[in-house]
């Protein structure tokens, strides 16, 4: 396959390493956040019973978040935006907010987003000449 023809959206190794980056911190905070802060009973009983450190607000808020499928909702709005029309912020939205919503209880618009990205990696990528 010609090159010069060929035009799919591939990001360079400078931009997948920072693809990787945001990924992986993203889900590292979303698993922080459920294992060590939503998920333990002591700190739920905690926070419920009136305790207002910055562990408890950021429960609460992330709790009201994934309640209302906030996190699959920005990964599948990035996802479809980035197989309409490819660009890599919009893919690395999509996968910070895909890997925090596979792990927040998200999971199916997580998954579904995450498959749309990987299917915008074979759509043409924006024209460079």
């Amino acid at each position: 396959m010609d090159t010069a023809t060929d035009r799919s959206f591939r990001p360079g190794p400078r931009a997948m390493n920072w693809l990787i980056a945001i990924g992986m911190g993203a889900t590292g905070w979303a698993i922080y956040v459920r294992y060590l802060i939503i998920e333990p009973s002591t700190v739920g009983l905690a926070c419920d019973a009136g305790l207002a450190t910055f562990q408890c607000k950021l429960r609460a808020a992330t709790i009201a978040l994934f309640g209302w499928s906030v996190f699959g909702g920005i990964a599948l709005a990035a996802a479809l935006v980035q197989l309409w029309r490819p660009r890599l912020v919009t893919f690395a939205i999509g996968i910070a907010f895909a890997g925090i919503a596979l792990v927040l209880y998200n999971n199916i618009a997580g998954a579904i987003a995450a498959m749309l990205l990987i299917l915008s990696l074979a759509r043409p990528g924006p024209a460079t000449a």
